[in-house]
């Protein structure tokens, strides 16, 4: 990344996670499903991220696992989990903002 890089993210108040482990996080459906879940701006417990995936909470929580070590959320008080303040750019819109890229979730999920 080249200083004009740097100091644009640095003007948008943008975090920048580590490349290698964001794409890694980004490589799965599963994890895109949990995102998309997330991208409102909604903490949510594993169990009702496993319910609307339809996947089992253990299996939800091994990706949540992978997603926490990317920065790309976190989880709060109650076992909530939530895509950072700092990522939602725009509240209320299935946009997620990594820094490295913007996630669109509403094209994304159109079809589903």
């Amino acid at each position: 990344m080249n200083a004009k890089s740097e100091s644009l993210l640095k003007s948008q108040n943008t975090t920048l996670l580590a490349l290698g482990p964001l794409l890694k996080g980004l490589s799965d459906p599963t994890r895109w499903g949990i995102l998309a879940e997330l991208s409102l701006g909604e903490p949510l417990m594993v169990k009702s991220i496993a319910k609307r995936l339809g996947c089992s909470a253990t299996v939800i929580s091994k990706h949540m696992a992978v997603l926490r070590r990317t920065g790309a959320v976190v989880i709060g008080e109650g076992g909530l989990y939530r895509i950072p303040a700092a990522f939602l750019p725009v509240p209320g819109q299935r946009l997620v903002d990594l820094g490295h890229c913007l996630l669109r979730f509403d094209a994304a999920t159109a079809g589903a």
